[in-house]
């Protein structure tokens, strides 16, 4: 199977890694330039929980151009790069090439939609953790189940395909037809652990270690599910509190995307994490201090000019 996988950070590293190392080949598509001509003069180095290795066989490019028509396009850029990123994917978009995203957050699968068509997207959530070492290298930090679902009824066998290649690769993978809840159900581990190690610099699984966390974590996905729970969305997990303090102990040292973001100095998505919890809430009538008050923190923190030595 040809893959393009669109943003080259932790989890685009990881998942495009692992496909390659099974014989699918796999082309990196990012800006980040250094990181680039290191993964295409010495391989990608994968460390970690699956395993140390280091794949020569993936290529990285900082042009779609390179690449040409590709099966599938897995989108791992910020969901705040979403629209620029799918724009500047055309090139590896064909007739019969599926779109997949397991981005973090509300609204990405609606943003690709909009630019190749509901019938070419795929939605799904991953609960693998992985952190961004440096140029080349990451590290696996956690395991879990990857789930994927169409938006639209398919009559092809290709989404099939999809899950036969990544379980191939190590990705323990299902196919599943609540597509929005299974981003609901992700979203709720990530307002639970995202923001909060942001703030407090802690590792996922150190978030259960004080009472303080552990409660504002309970609090803030207890306000997301009453928050789905009006707008309608069936969430699979039928106690998203349990479901996300099992995500903490499983990737118990990973480093949050988010936390990664704060330490790099880089943006967040804090606004389709907790603050879409905020406006949702706002628009449903439903009451979200606690998330409103992490919002506002992670937002003041992004803000905050880099501390000079």
């Amino acid at each position: 199977m040809k893959i393009a996988v669109v943003g080259a950070g932790a989890m685009g590293c990881l998942y495009g890694g692992l496909l390659s190392d099974v014989g699918n080949q796999v082309f990196l598509v990012d800006v980040w330039q250094e990181h680039v001509d290191v993964i295409n003069q010495k391989g990608l180095s994968i460390s970690g929980v699956s395993g140390d290795r280091r794949i020569t066989s993936i290529r990285a490019t900082t042009s779609a151009m390179d690449v040409g028509i590709c099966d599938l396009v897995i989108i791992f850029v910020k969901s705040t790069a979403t629209r620029l990123a799918v724009q500047h994917a055309q090139p590896l978009i064909g007739a019969d090439t599926l779109v997949l995203t397991l981005q973090n957050g509300l609204g990405n699968a609606e943003v690709i939609s909009e630019s190749v068509g509901e019938d070419k997207v795929i939605a799904g959530v991953t609960a693998h953790g992985s952190t961004l070492l440096g140029p080349g290298a990451v590290r696996h930090a956690g395991q879990g189940p990857t789930v994927i679902g169409s938006l639209v009824p398919r009559k092809d066998n290709r989404l099939e395909k999809i899950c036969t290649a990544f379980q191939q690769a190590g990705l323990e993978t299902v196919v599943d037809d609540n597509v929005m809840g299974l981003i609901w159900g992700k979203l709720m581990a990530n307002i639970g652990i995202n923001a909060l190690t942001a703030i407090t610099g802690l590792q996922n699984g150190e978030l259960l270690q004080y009472a303080e966390t552990e409660e504002l974590l309970e609090k803030a996905v207890q306000e997301a599910r009453e928050v789905a729970r009006v707008k309608g969305i069936t969430i699979k997990e039928e106690d998203p509190v349990a479901y996300v303090k099992s995500v903490c102990r499983k990737t118990a040292e990973n480093r949050s995307s988010m936390l990664q973001d704060i330490t790099r100095g880089s943006r967040t998505e804090i606004d389709v994490i907790n603050g879409a919890i905020v406006a949702e809430g706002l628009r449903l009538g439903v009451e979200t201090p606690v998330n409103r008050v992490l919002t506002l923190l992670v937002r003041t923190i992004e803000k905050k000019p880099a501390v000079q030595e």
